[in-house]
């Protein structure tokens, strides 16, 4: 039987910190804020919305909603992005991704300053996690696979580690983070010749590939540790991951569970990121803009 990597300790340890981070800045005048972008009205935006405000909520930290139609021009979704940028009240910026087909995402975000661009969505961002400049924020999900590693206590340094699934918000910014800890990282995807002979080699397995039950026991071998990152539903309704859990979970040393695992670290990472944002620019100007105003 293998280890369950429970997200829900790792993210209750993180939230605490957030917290705790959130009341000291909010008793010197600087509530760390979120701003949320979202376009249309989608019932899954609308869900997660209210996730995101409850949870915000409460780990201290304020939540505005920046609510667009979906008729939304591009240029006007910019100037809220820009306009959210250059507001000092603002720590950080969620858009909600993806956009409606008019809209020309990549351009669209670089609108956002990388300093609040929490979740790593622009090019900025993504930069500063390729060239490990430390400017901006990675991605709250590859984040949170080396959180929960991190909180189970394993060693990074010179382990063998696969990644099935290349995206620019999961495989590829993950590898980075798993390079910047001198792991030897293999990247895998849908043209990998012999995938299971490249899965079985790794000490630790993460699985991102969007499709329900794709690794399966041929890909594993005894003692790994599999991080699932997939969110998927099988036929009865059910949610489900990219492994097989019932499948491989008898075999390897360690796995994450879905629901209850990666996604669940994923939520608090981003909270941390609007904390530390909001840090960041106090450390940057300690005074607020109110308290210049009256000077």
């Amino acid at each position: 039987m293998a280890t369950i990597l429970s997200g829900k300790a790792v993210a209750e340890s993180i939230t605490e910190k957030t917290r705790a981070k959130a009341e000291e800045l909010t008793a010197q005048g600087r509530q760390p804020v979120l701003l949320i972008v979202r376009v249309g009205e989608k019932g899954s935006d609308l869900s997660y919305e209210r996730g995101v405000i409850r949870r915000a909520e409460s780990a201290g930290i304020a939540v505005r909603v920046k609510a667009l139609p979906e008729t939304v021009s591009g240029e006007e979704m910019a100037d809220v992005l820009r306009e959210a940028s250059e507001d000092p009240t603002v720590s950080g910026v969620l858009p909600f991704l993806p956009l409606p087909g008019h809209l020309n995402e990549k351009i669209i975000l670089e609108a956002l300053a990388p300093e609040k661009d929490i979740d790593g969505a622009t090019r900025s961002s993504m930069l500063g996690v390729y060239a490990g400049s430390g400017e901006g924020y990675s991605p709250c999900t590859p984040e949170a696979v080396i959180r929960i590693l991190d909180h189970y206590g394993v060693e990074l340094s010179g382990k063998k580690v696969a990644i099935v699934g290349r995206s620019l918000v999961v495989g590829k910014p993950l590898a980075m983070l798993l390079l910047a800890r001198n792991a030897t990282v293999t990247l895998c995807h849908t043209k990998t010749a012999d995938l299971p002979g490249e899965t079985r080699q790794a000490d630790i397995l993460v699985v991102a590939t969007g499709h329900a039950k794709t690794i399966r026991s041929a890909h594993i071998r005894k003692g790994q540790f599999v991080l699932d990152v997939g969110i998927n539903f099988d036929a009865f309704g059910k949610m489900c991951g990219d492994v097989a859990f019932e499948e491989v979970e008898p075999f390897v040393g360690a796995i994450t569970p879905v629901p209850g695992g990666v996604g669940t670290v994923t939520n608090a990472v981003l909270l941390s990121h609007v904390v530390d944002a909001a840090a960041r620019a106090y450390a940057k100007d300690p005074l607020p803009k109110s308290k210049k105003t009256e000077a």
